[in-house]
């Protein structure tokens, strides 16, 4: 077979071989992508049953969109009768072949059980059983990627099973006991063997074994594996739970849904994460991490409130940057601005362990700002300190303050180091108060407030043209009002990308800009490594800059990296916990991946923290038409309301829902008004070539995709991480699309 060319794939080399198939590497000439080729064996080739089984497999797999599920592309015959089937290729390792070096990392094993759980939860949501989830049948790719494979003894709702009634159909050391004994299976024999994957990731080696099949089915149903904490004391006991209700040998007492599952594996893994609230066997010590509120002003003068902020921003600035230690970002902090509030409930809310909190007083030139470092546990006060000084001194107080938070916290052994700072600055005040309250306007993320931010930073740029943060601030406000179709791109651009370099040549360390430039180079240049390279550095600069780690998620969304993507957002969400729009991108997240129920409960708890942001109807919309749940789809868009960028924008929403509902007919004529908009008209071009593309015009959302792209604007983003367009995905045009902007599938 090796060297042969079969229709217009070229095998290369061979990779392996089971019972219902060899595999092999290939070529695909006409679109030059590197392919594998999954052969039925010649002796099964003239077997009806074994025919349909590899068939039911293709069919399974390829109507499964979902980055933790082997892509099919195709399923044909060569001119002899073999039939075969095109998989994505991907270079990685099966996790058994991983195991067989003893146990995996808590973390890996935690990555992989949850990417295989959100595989099956789209499974089971389209109606497909695997039936033989197996740590031979789960790759990690090179890059971390989870992949379940192998659909050979799938089950599909709308076909007849193959399997005659009483038979028993698996791999015997993972099967549930219901499957052991022939009995009709769901979902939930799924999560069973899930749940003993995830065992022997954790031990090194599966919960139930024997010297053949037989023995081992009857320790299936007779025998409770040992707990994992005998095995492995520092697993964690919440994971020790999730794994005994998995492993339940009763189907009613097991989760209910590989969602569900999923949900609980996460909580976990965001504890290990973070370490913030963690509780493990051995009772580990939580991670350092601390909220720092905004200063009370004790002046007459309300202009002082800006200098109050100013304190806390620098020292969130300054307390960013150690490592070890988590610091909450501004825009959370200073959700408790101006509210008596109890400090074990701020800490509550924003998951800390500590909260400083403190107060500005003025008079004349001298300033007196006192500071106290707050244990949220019990209330009680772990420092204090009172600072005199004159007004010029105010960067040096900020400093000082900053290092002896460092020292209570012990985050890290200082010796005789300073904390670092952040970086140059102004010494104009009233350059420096007019930054702090731009940034109070662009974190508002509106058309309106951001042009009141941009205002405030070129009056800052006036007081003091050497000012690195105004300019990084002024090309972040270039790049939302183009986002928000504002502004031109090709204006946006060419004014952000100014502002990028004059704020690297002023401070090449400043953290904004880099996550700016990032920006630029995805869109307007279509440079994705170097793109990435930006957002890295600005993260590395200033790990707690959390609109970075949120733009990072979403370019490792559009790449695929979906594991990388949820983690970056997840973590941009604990620095910003109180953040709108994070919230809401968090919520896109998990519809995205198929996690709709848990997409609609994070989509309404970012409505609960800004009722009058728009960008979660949009998420709850899509969402519930996926789901088929077409009434509340359109409800949601009502409840957009004033909140939408216009009325055209809405009607794309609306032809998305009736698409989904059927109502093709409506779905085209609100698609015909909207080519009435007005030409910078601000629309989702993506989601109107991805509803084209369910009305079956395919002409029409190729259309829509190129156009796109020819806008260089923000827009691409959007088209490119739309995933409801994987129907175009295989066709040569969208290869076109990818191959001009730089990517590939």
């Amino acid at each position: 077979m090796v060297g042969k060319t079969i229709s217009h794939y070229r095998v290369i080399e061979k990779l392996g071989e089971g019972g219902m198939g060899v595999v092999y590497r290939a070529e695909d000439v006409k679109l030059k992508r590197t392919v594998a080729l999954k052969f039925l064996p010649p002796d099964l080739t003239r077997d009806p049953e074994a025919k349909k089984r590899f068939v039911v497999e293709a069919q399974a797999a390829s109507a499964l969109d979902h980055p933790n599920i082997c892509t099919i592309h195709e399923i044909d015959e060569t001119n002899d009768g073999r039939m075969f089937m095109c998989m994505a290729c991907y270079d990685g390792e099966t996790v058994k072949s991983k195991v067989q070096g003893g146990p995996l990392p808590l973390t890996d094993a935690l990555d992989v059980a949850i990417g295989v759980s959100r595989g099956l939860g789209k499974a089971h949501e389209r109606g497909i059983i695997h039936r033989d989830i197996k740590s031979a049948n789960i790759l990690v790719t090179q890059d971390g990627h989870v992949r379940i494979l192998d659909f050979g003894l799938a089950k599909l709702h709308d076909q007849p099973d193959l399997t005659m009634p009483g038979t028993t159909l698996g791999t015997a050391r993972y099967m549930s006991p219901e499957q052991a004994r022939g009995e009709p299976v769901d979902a939930r024999t799924d999560i069973w063997s899930l749940g003993v994957v995830l065992y022997e990731m954790v031990v090194g080696k599966p919960p139930f074994e024997g010297e053949n099949p037989r023995a081992i089915i009857r320790a299936i149903l007779e025998t409770e594996p040992k707990p994992l904490s005998e095995v492995r004391p520092e697993v964690p006991e919440r994971l020790e739970r999730i794994v005994s209700r998995g492993l339940a040998k009763s189907v009613s007492d097991r989760y209910p849904t590989a969602g569900e599952f999923a949900s609980d594996l996460e909580i976990v893994r965001r504890d290990m994460a973070s370490e913030a609230t963690m509780t493990t066997a051995h009772g580990t010590k939580p991670e350092p991490s601390i909220a720092v509120l905004p200063f009370a002003n004790m002046s007459a003068d309300p202009e002082q409130e800006y200098f109050c902020d100013g304190m806390a921003e620098e020292i969130i600035n300054a307390l960013a940057q150690l490592d070890g230690l988590r610091v909450v970002a501004r825009t959370s902090a200073f959700a408790f601005k101006g509210e008596k509030h109890d400090v074990r409930e701020v800490g509550a809310k924003l998951n800390v362990a500590a909260v400083l909190e403190g107060s500005v007083r003025k008079a004349g030139n001298r300033l007196r700002i006192t500071a106290q470092l707050i244990n949220v546990a019990d209330g009680y006060h772990l420092w204090s300190e009172r600072y005199d000084r004159d007004l010029e001194d105010v960067f040096a107080i900020q400093d000082e303050i900053s290092l002896a938070i460092t020292e209570k916290l012990k985050v890290q052994l200082l010796g005789t180091e300073q904390a670092p700072a952040a970086g140059p600055r102004t010494d104009n005040l009233e350059a420096y108060n007019l930054y702090l309250r731009g940034r109070h306007f662009w974190n508002r993320r509106r058309p309106d407030e951001v042009r009141k931010a941009m205002e405030c930073f070129r009056e800052a740029l006036e007081k003091d043209p050497g000012y690195a943060r105004a300019h990084a601030g002024l090309a972040d406000c270039y790049i939302i009002l183009e986002n928000f179709g504002a502004m031109a791109p090709e204006d946006a651009f060419r004014e952000a990308g100014q502002a990028v370099a004059r704020a690297l040549a002023i401070d090449e360390r400043n953290a904004e800009a880099h996550a700016s430039l990032a920006w630029i180079r995805w869109v307007r240049d279509w440079d994705w490594e170097g793109g990435e390279r930006e957002i890295l550095r600005a993260i590395e600069l200033n790990p707690g800059y959390a609109s970075a780690h949120q733009w990072h998620s979403i370019f490792l969304s559009i790449v695929r990296r979906d594991d990388e993507s949820l983690q970056e957002i997840l973590r941009a969400q604990e620095l910003d916990p109180l953040s709108p729009i994070i919230a809401a991108v968090v919520a896109g997240n998990y519809a995205g991946i198929g996690e709709h129920d848990k997409g609609i409960e994070l989509a309404n708890k970012a409505l609960d923290l800004d009722p009058s942001f728009g960008f979660p109807h949009m998420i709850l919309s899509l969402t519930y038409s996926s789901m088929g749940r077409h009434d509340e789809a359109v409800a949601e868009i009502e409840r957009y309301g004033d909140a939408a960028p216009n009325e055209h924008f809405k009607k794309v929403l609306l032809a998305h829902a009736y698409a989904h509902a059927g109502r093709d007919s409506e779905a085209r004529t609100l698609l015909e008004e909207v080519k009435r908009a007005e030409p910078g008209e601000f629309l989702p071009r993506g989601l109107i070539a991805s509803t084209y593309a369910d009305l079956g015009d395919i002409d029409r959302a190729l259309e829509s995709a190129e156009s796109v792209i020819e806008t260089r604007s923000s827009q691409v983003l959007g088209l490119l991480g739309e995933r409801s367009l994987a129907k175009l995905r295989s066709h040569p045009r969208f290869a076109a699309v990818l191959e001009k902007v730089g990517l590939t599938r």
